[in-house]
């Protein structure tokens, strides 16, 4: 007995711990809400970053053009003065006009894509918190667009400043609430 007894002993310090301690088998499950979460953050996070890159990349447009508009616009209040004293050639004439086409034309475009811009953020929900101080930037480049029609480059200018100002304003905000 005392044999069967030592065996048995021996027996259980040979086998490993883990064979014998273990009932039952487990498993790790995924958590589906974790990663789920996780998705949907990374989601609204990527849904965020190319919302401002694209109110960004409408600054920098915009920026650039008003800082051309400044020039073309000097060029372009030369010329008709010179037309008035009827000074100007039929070349510098035929030119002006083109010039003045061009930018009405571009800020025609900015208008389009502004409007654009503003009807994806109301249209996405991870945008729309920022659609509230967005709302109003095509208006305003729409305004714009109706002082160019008007000969009115100067002023023009000056209302594309504002839209850049408001462009700037959402993407403040975006950066701040990410």
């Amino acid at each position: 007995m005392k044999l069967i007894a030592i065996a048995v002993l021996t027996a259980s310090f040979i086998v490993p711990s883990s064979v014998l301690g273990q009932t039952r088998n487990r498993s790790t499950k995924p958590k589906s809400s974790t990663s789920s979460a996780a998705s949907a953050a990374q989601k609204t996070a990527q849904v965020r970053t190319a919302g401002a890159t694209r109110v960004a990349d409408q600054i920098k447009l915009l920026t650039k053009f008003v800082y051309l508009l400044g020039g073309v616009s000097s060029g372009i209040a030369q010329v008709d003065e010179a037309v008035r004293r009827k000074e100007a050639s039929p070349e510098m004439v035929q030119k002006n006009q083109q010039s003045k086409v061009t930018v009405k034309t571009s800020i025609q475009g900015f208008r389009e894509g502004l409007d654009k811009l503003e009807i994806d953020f109301r249209a996405t929900p991870e945008l729309q918190p920022y659609y509230i101080k967005l709302a109003g930037v095509a208006a305003g480049a729409a305004t714009a667009e109706e002082q160019a029609a008007a000969n009115q480059f100067d002023a023009s200018g000056r209302t594309l400043l504002n839209v850049i100002n408001r462009l700037t304003d959402v993407l403040l905000l975006m950066r701040t609430t990410a």
